[in-house]
């Protein structure tokens, strides 16, 4: 008995249907932002935020020359407050796009309601080890650097330097743990304490007592935010700065720390992949455009969420707006080119990025401000990716 054609043909007739609607370009785009927007870290993801913003503005209103509304949401620091946003943002208010988490422990509660609906996450800052491994996800991409690079290139700079002992202090989370094996991973002197404090810590009283004992050439300090104004300040209260030299990653010696902490931030060297003098055109108009806008200098946080803005723009135009194709826009975000603030940069195949990494130092501009500028124009390491791409599976 001969079959009929008729389901084969409905079928092929639907999927045909589908992949057109797919092709579709959208007419407006929505973007979930959450962040840490209050309490003392609440300046980290101000900066990410408004640089997103300003990007988008830049753009009049339009990423990939399609309208975009964002979202926004204060994860108040607390990983359960930012997985609730995450879930409300893409299941009741049907974001295509999600971004802005700083911290490692927030991001990594959120992601899941992400990933898991098949909306893209793409990192202005977070982007801990596990993702970039043996967990790394299709719908994770981060715009930022691998949890360990800063800190990575900070040990290679002590070696280099010919460093012989080190002290490590750093919170209590994944990024903490992350930072300390970067540094140890290229520094070949003497680690002579590593200490891990609570998130959110304010006072080091008791570690700075155990440093002063230790007596290290170098103590490298990962302490973001709040965390590391207040470091500072006391480590210098207690006089530590004149035989002890404080190394720190670009985001513990950058413009929201300098403010908070004032002249005694002068001449202390950090690791960054991102400088306010990096000589780009793109940069040279962003840092105009942010001082111009928000009345205040730009640093890393906001660097980054500036370029999170321009990757789903290239992304977006790639596709020419039809962002439902799924796959197309993956292979999109892997292989956007765009004019970044950092200068050179593309994705691994693990979707974290190959860059730069440079020395910095603050010093003073010509207004008499506390900057941080470059120390050398010439790269700590050059198009360096992360140490756990070969652990992941995408290819």
């Amino acid at each position: 008995m001969k079959r009929s054609a008729l389901p084969w043909l409905l079928s092929a007739a639907l999927a045909v249907a589908g992949a057109a609607l797919h092709a579709q370009p959208v007419s407006k785009i929505k973007i979930g932002l959450v962040s840490t927007l209050s309490g003392p870290n609440g300046a980290l993801g101000e900066d990410i935020r408004d640089a997103f913003n300003l990007a988008i503005s830049l753009n009049e209103g339009k990423l990939g020359g399609i309208p975009v509304e964002v979202v926004i949401g204060d994860d108040q620091f607390k990983p359960d407050v930012g997985k609730q946003l995450f879930e409300r943002m893409v299941k009741r208010d049907k974001v295509d796009f999600m971004t802005g988490v700083v911290f490692s422990n927030i991001m990594l509660a959120g992601l899941p309601e992400a990933a898991n609906e098949k909306v893209f996450y793409i990192s202005p800052n977070a982007a801990p080890s596990p993702l970039a491994g043996k967990d790394c996800n299709p719908f994770f991409f981060v715009a930022s650097w691998p949890n360990d690079a800063y800190h990575e290139m900070a040990g290679q700079y002590a070696t280099n330097r010919g460093v012989k002992t080190a002290y490590l202090l750093a919170p209590n989370y994944q990024a903490g743990k992350d930072s300390l094996a970067g540094f140890k991973r290229f520094f070949k002197g003497k680690v002579v304490n590593e200490v891990y404090t609570k998130l959110g810590q304010l006072d080091y009283s008791a570690e700075l007592a155990e440093i002063r004992a230790a007596k290290p050439e170098v103590m490298y300090a990962f302490l973001p935010g709040g965390m590391g104004v207040n470091f500072i300040k006391q480590f210098v209260a207690a006089g530590l700065n004149k035989d002890i030299r404080l190394l720190l990653p670009g985001f513990g010696a950058d413009q929201d720390i300098s403010r908070g902490v004032g002249e005694v931030m002068l001449g202390i060297n950090d690791t960054a992949h991102w400088a306010l003098d990096l000589n780009n055109a793109a940069n040279k108009r962003f840092v105009a455009e942010f001082e111009k806008a928000y009345k205040r200098l730009p640093t890393v946080y906001a660097a980054q969420g500036y370029d999170t803005a321009l990757i789903l723009d290239a992304a977006i135009r790639s596709v020419k707006g039809s962002i439902n194709d799924k796959d197309a826009l993956r292979k999109a975000l892997r292989e956007v080119k765009f004019d970044s603030v950092r200068g050179a940069f593309r994705f691994n195949t693990n979707h974290y990025p190959i860059q730069n990494y440079y020395l910095r130092e603050v010093k003073k501009d010509a207004q008499g401000r506390l900057v941080n500028l470059l120390a050398s124009p010439q790269p700590i390491m050059a198009n360096h990716g992360d140490a756990y791409v070969q652990d992941c599976a995408m290819r």
